[in-house]
């Protein structure tokens, strides 16, 4: 197979200045894949100086125009839906089921926001009510300008698409940032907008690393606005930085999300809703339900429940149909899960089941499925985001008590309820504080829907209508009637 290796500037393939390369690796055998470009500050500035040239024809386009190119976009990657799994899984290291959905997810997400640039054009020039009647005002929305899209490795083609589809269709041209990690996949996004006729410069896709190109996107000052999803402590970083030139920062950050099932679940359900929300993707989400609360009532029924379907859960190569869990996606990521799991060791916790790296005779990133118990509230295994597969549980006793645990934390993007108490769920969903909240079932998470967290889990929302007005400036005109 063939890839995409090289950066796409003003809609042409070209070799980065400083001639830099990034080895792009299999995490599931450890081998290289290709070497593909690496940019730097003066590719970014070649990037900006097209996104900037193409803007003002962009930006006037109709809503209706910017769909046409969307729709595009998204019957492109259904053609090439089968070359985009494949890319993911060898890249990233996800299961091919789940590459499957995402790609899935990533063509309805471009369709999605090609209906909303349509509806758009309707809601341009809308009447403010005035409490008098000399004076007649509308509401106008502009596209923010150029945007640079920073986007991390573990979802990666569908992240992008979060942000790339909302701040096209708003009438944004874009500087798209891959991870350094999992490139492969998302310079793809180039023939698809050769193929879909997006105008030149409309796109542009720079690999590279945080430090040679990361950080001088956000400190450049033609970028108008930075959209950033990743570890909390860069996106502080990216907003000290944003800061200094006042430029609009979108932040999808961390994790530490709660998941909490009372005395009353479904234990069956419950187990299935844990495992998904954990082991999902390795348990390399931001939204991963990483602290499990369980009511003292079914607690040792539920984990012993919970031991066995663990158990079940099958470790290895991503290719193979009959794998339920693929490798960690980069060794640096191995390693960090690994050394948490050892923390956890001495922290006072119980190891239930796993802690272990993958088979001594198997290469790559893998790590067993873990869950400790009685996880002690000032460990590192309760408090920080481990990015893998690696669950702490404790037991409670009321709600009120659930309802601390759950929001001692510094983070907020979401939670899932597990109660067949209606009322209960209506209190807790507005106690708890997330971002979104997932009652009775996995996180099935839809375009339609708001994402984003509160406290340390970011700022703004993608997703939905929110995600398109992210990318949108307002403007008022007022007029004096004679």
């Amino acid at each position: 197979m063939q890839y995409k290796t090289e950066l796409f500037i003003g809609g042409e393939w070209v070799a980065p200045r400083q001639r830099g390369h990034i080895e792009v690796t299999n995490p599931a055998t450890e081998m290289p894949i290709a070497r593909v470009a690496a940019a730097t500050a003066e590719d970014l500035d070649l990037a900006v100086k097209a996104a900037r040239s193409a803007l003002p024809d962009w930006k006037a386009f109709t809503g209706a125009q910017r769909a046409v190119y969307l729709r595009r976009m998204a019957r492109a990657v259904e053609a090439r839906k089968d070359r985009l799994v494949h890319l993911q899984t060898l890249n990233n290291g996800k299961t091919l089921a789940e590459s499957e959905y995402d790609i899935d997810e990533v063509s309805n997400c471009l369709d999605y926001y090609a209906d909303l640039a349509e509806k758009l054009d309707h809601k341009q020039g809308s009447p403010v009510e005035l409490p008098v009647s000399e004076y007649v005002s509308q509401t106008h929305f502009e596209a923010v300008g150029v945007v640079g899209l920073i986007v991390p490795w573990n979802y990666p083609l569908l992240t992008s698409t979060w942000k790339l589809a909302p701040a096209l269709a708003a009438g944004c041209t874009a500087i798209l940032k891959p991870s350094e990690i999992t490139p492969l996949i998302e310079l793809e996004y180039g023939d698809i907008a050769r193929e879909a006729e997006l105008p030149e410069g409309v796109l542009n896709i720079l690999p590279g690393t945080g430090a040679d190109l990361g950080g001088p996107m956000t400190h450049h000052p033609d970028i108008d606005k930075l959209s950033f999803t990743g570890s909390t402590a860069t996106g502080i970083k990216v907003m000290q930085a944003a800061a200094q030139s006042i430029k609009g920062v979108s932040l999808e950050l961390g994790g530490k999300s709660p998941i909490l099932v009372f005395d009353d679940a479904d234990i069956t359900d419950a187990v299935d809703w844990i495992c998904s929300g954990i082991f999902l993707n390795t348990g390399q989400m931001c939204s991963a339900t990483s602290r499990l609360l369980v009511q003292e009532g079914i607690y040792p029924q539920l984990l012993e429940r919970l031991k066995e379907a663990v158990g079940q859960i099958k470790v290895g190569d991503p290719f193979a149909p009959d794998v339920t869990m693929g490798p960690l996606t980069c060794r640096p990521q191995y390693e960090k899960v690994l050394a948490a799991i050892e923390n956890g060791r001495h922290c006072g916790a119980r190891l239930l089941t796993g802690g272990s790296a993958g088979n001594a005779e198997m290469k790559g990133f893998f790590v067993e499925p873990t869950v400790f118990t009685d996880v002690p509230l000032d460990s590192d295994l309760w408090q920080e985001e481990i990015f893998g597969p690696v669950l702490a549980v404790r037991s409670f006793s009321t709600e009120a008590e659930a309802v601390e645990l759950a929001n001692d934390s510094p983070y907020g993007l979401v939670a899932t309820i597990v109660t067949n108490d209606e009322t209960r769920i209506e209190r807790l969903t507005s106690a708890l504080e997330a971002g979104h909240i997932f009652i009775n079932g996995p996180q099935a998470l839809f375009v339609q829907t708001s994402w984003g967290g509160v406290k340390k889990s970011g700022i703004g929302r993608e997703l939905g209508p929110w995600g398109l007005e992210d990318f949108l400036e307002i403007k008022h005109t007022t007029r004096f009637l004679k």
